[in-house]
């Protein structure tokens, strides 16, 4: 391919940077478009008729428009991967990677990234709850990857990906990823990947 697919994002939100990540390690050429959120540009009708919940991120590969951050990293992987392992078709890694997909929507939206929403966005969450919910993620985590490299499957997998932004970040959110040593070598295997990107840093306020 040769015109750069259109991310529309904005540059702290983890679910962004995910298909970020994704894009810059399967090497897709790629255009950032940063949408002022603050003042409501998501809720615009021009972006309405790319992304009609008015979430980011949102992706326009020439003419094809998405929106939602896991349906993304399917799609970029099941159109641009050449390597089997990022989206596996055998069932049961197939249904695994589906598993960790719906973790990233559910348990991480609620725990780390909610948390984080509360310290960097100043959004009105119960940010107690939050980092309960994170720390018991975490807990989990941290068991299932003793002994494993990735989430998923023995190879990296867009289940790595969509975990990744939230977790890597949750300090930010006020939550201590100091206890859980797995789930911090797994984040440097991610890191380590070749054409990793990282996401924008905000301050680490007091951790709990």
């Amino acid at each position: 391919m040769t015109t750069p697919i259109k991310l529309y994002r904005h540059p702290k939100s983890g679910h962004c940077h995910r298909v970020e990540l994704m894009l810059a390690l399967l090497g897709l050429p790629y255009e950032t478009i940063d949408l002022d959120l603050a003042n409501g540009a998501h809720k615009a009708p021009d972006f309405l008729r790319i992304s009609p919940f008015g979430l980011v991120p949102a992706i326009d590969d020439e003419g094809y428009v998405l929106a939602d951050s896991n349906a993304i990293l399917v799609y970029l992987a099941g159109t641009y991967a050449s390597a089997p392992n990022w989206l596996p078709r055998e069932p049961r890694a197939a249904a695994e990677v589906q598993r960790w997909l719906s973790v990233a929507a559910d348990n991480i939206y609620a725990g780390p990234c909610a948390a984080r929403l509360v310290k960097v966005f100043g959004v009105d969450l119960d940010h107690g709850a939050a980092v309960s919910k994170a720390h018991a993620l975490f807990k989990v985590m941290e068991a299932h990857l003793h002994g494993r490299d990735w989430l998923a499957t023995d190879t990296v997998s867009i289940a790595d990906v969509a975990g990744y932004s939230y977790i890597a970040h949750a300090p930010e959110g006020g939550v201590d990823l100091a206890p859980y040593p797995t789930i911090r070598a797994w984040l440097q295997r991610i890191e380590a990947l070749p054409r990793f990107v990282g996401m924008a840093r905000s301050p680490i306020p007091a951790l709990a």
